[in-house]
């Protein structure tokens, strides 16, 4: 079995077979998981003292904190697997 990695930033680099999302931080409820993480002790930050801009669950529970935007790591994500960019069409939560 081969690990596919993804960078993500500051020479940070995560296991791509281990994500499970990624989410911006500005949420209530995104900003309430970090803190309970950071609580228990599965928060790992990545962003080398600057804005966390990306929130990444892991399969192991873990919650890790990136500098790089939920798009660009999406992005690398993306051309790592080889699969094409296609656009996405954003469809209103609130139906």
């Amino acid at each position: 079995m081969s690990i596919e990695l993804v960078h993500v930033g500051f020479g940070n680099i995560l296991a791509m077979n281990r994500l499970i999302a990624i989410a911006p931080p500005g949420s209530a409820p995104i900003k309430r998981i970090i803190q309970e993480s950071r609580n228990k002790g599965n928060l790992i930050d990545m962003t080398n003292g600057r804005k966390t801009k990306a929130v990444i669950f892991t399969d192991s529970g873990h919650i890790v904190l990136a500098a790089l935007a939920p798009e660009t790591i999406t992005g690398r994500v993306t051309v790592g697997r080889g699969v094409m960019k296609t656009e996405v069409a954003e469809v209103p939560l609130d139906v």
